[in-house]
């Protein structure tokens, strides 16, 4: 051991507890605005409906026709390869994993939609159509045969459609109220949000609903469609959604871009409105920076080029999803649009090969890092935060399994939770 340091300090210490009373505001303000991410799992995919086609079979006939194609276009492994480039390592785990997928779990977010996909209706049909949804959601979820996430997109907040979204809303949440309470899975979609004032009257609407039931406060969260450039840059030069998410008072859970309306509000012709266009890259970025750390998750659009015709033509659109999902999940927009069964086999292939090609080299990472044992990357403990996190996706979606992942980390479920969310608590491990 060598000599002991003499330590010394030239401040009182009344100079730490001032600038520490100080900062009591910016802290409380840090730990509103930036809880981080709440740690429960993110859907890969959101599949929108038209009210008037769901049924209580819609999440199987969506399975079954996804199956279908996959056996008539890309029949074992290689095929499927063949079709999208997938490494010949991955091509097995890969379709195994996907037609698994498909026979238990096809769909993981549901959006029953009352707005673009349903179109202007009758009050009365509406009304029936609102309460229709609200019994099959919750026969869906008594019965087991639910996704792990289902709710409505109702008519956003502007005044052409307000009462109407307003009154689809409460029809629908009291239709479950009445079946037995508001299912754990349950989402709100709030489309076309071009002012942060249309978020703080929906706050108000899903306030009075908790009120009326005695629900707690803040039960009730929502998505804010960005659907206009307005959302994205305010009259005034701001970030507008920044401020819808502030707006919001904890209730936002995600961003979600909506490619074709976004692309008509800012010019593109319809031949070139795609997630990849210019335009959406700089929407989705500024969704990106501005939803960062506050614990609200941005998802990509979707295409609406469908998989449909002879053997050719859906392997041209399999392989343009496949290529957007790949390019969003290196974006780090983990959730996405798919508008037809036939984009499924291609979401989770695509889903599936990111998490598993990068299996090995991010469990090793995260292993050395718990370890302090170092190696070839030097790693920190936001690193270590995601690296967590990706496993931790790649496991809630089906490309990973728990015990594999386990067996290469040494870590636990509960301990990889605690490293990609404080929200979820668990191990604290300083940096090497």
């Amino acid at each position: 051991m060598g000599q002991q340091e003499k330590v010394a300090t030239s401040l009182a210490g009344t100079v730490g507890e001032e600038i520490s009373a100080s900062l009591t505001s910016v802290d409380a303000e840090l730990a509103r605005r930036y809880p981080g991410d709440p740690g429960t799992r993110q859907p890969v995919h959101t599949v929108y409906v038209p009210a008037d086609d769901f049924t209580a079979t819609t999440i199987r006939t969506w399975g079954d026709r996804a199956l279908a194609a996959l056996d008539e276009h890309a029949p074992d492994a290689a095929s499927l390869a063949s079709v999208l480039g997938l490494p010949q390592d991955l091509a097995e785990p890969v379709h195994d994993r996907v037609r698994a997928k498909l026979e238990r779990e096809p769909v993981e977010d549901l959006r029953i939609d009352f707005e673009d996909g349903y179109g202007p209706r009758p009050d009365a049909e509406e009304d029936e159509a609102a309460a229709r949804a609200a019994r099959l959601v919750a026969e869906a979820y008594a019965g087991g045969t639910a996704a792990p996430y289902m709710g409505i997109r109702m008519k956003c907040m502007e005044a052409a459609v307000r009462d109407r979204g307003i009154r689809t809303t409460d029809i629908f949440l009291t239709g479950l109220m009445r079946a037995g309470g508001l299912p754990d899975g349950l989402v709100l979609t709030l489309p076309k949000v071009t002012y942060p004032e249309q978020v703080t009257a929906f706050v108000r609407l899903l306030e009075a609903f908790e009120e009326t039931h005695g629900l707690p406060p803040g039960r009730l969260g929502f998505e804010i469609q960005i659907e206009t450039s307005q959302s994205i840059l305010a009259a005034d030069g701001t970030a507008a959604v920044a401020r819808m998410i502030d707006a919001a008072r904890g209730r936002a859970t995600g961003l979600h871009y909506g490619t074709f309306d976004y692309s008509a509000c800012v010019g593109v012709s319809p031949a070139y409105q795609a997630s990849d266009h210019p335009a959406a890259d700089h929407a989705k970025a500024v969704m990106q920076v501005a939803a960062a750390g506050t614990g609200v998750r941005v998802c990509d659009g979707s295409t609406n080029v469908l998989p449909v015709g002879p053997a050719q033509q859906v392997h041209e659109a399999w392989r343009l999803h496949h290529g957007l999902t790949r390019r969003a999940l290196a974006r780090a927009y983990y959730q996405g649009w798919d508008m037809h069964p036939g984009h499924l086999p291609t979401r989770y292939a695509a889903v599936y090969a990111f998490y598993r090609e990068g299996l090995g080299q991010a469990a090793s990472r995260l292993a050395a890092y718990v370890a302090k044992a170092g190696g070839d990357v030097m790693d920190e403990p936001a690193t270590a935060k995601a690296l967590s996190g990706y496993l931790l996706r790649g496991v809630d979606c089906g490309a990973l399994d728990a015990t594999e992942v386990t067996e290469l980390t040494g870590l636990s479920r509960a301990d990889l939770d605690g490293f990609a969310s404080p929200r979820r608590g668990g191990l604290t491990v300083t940096a090497p």
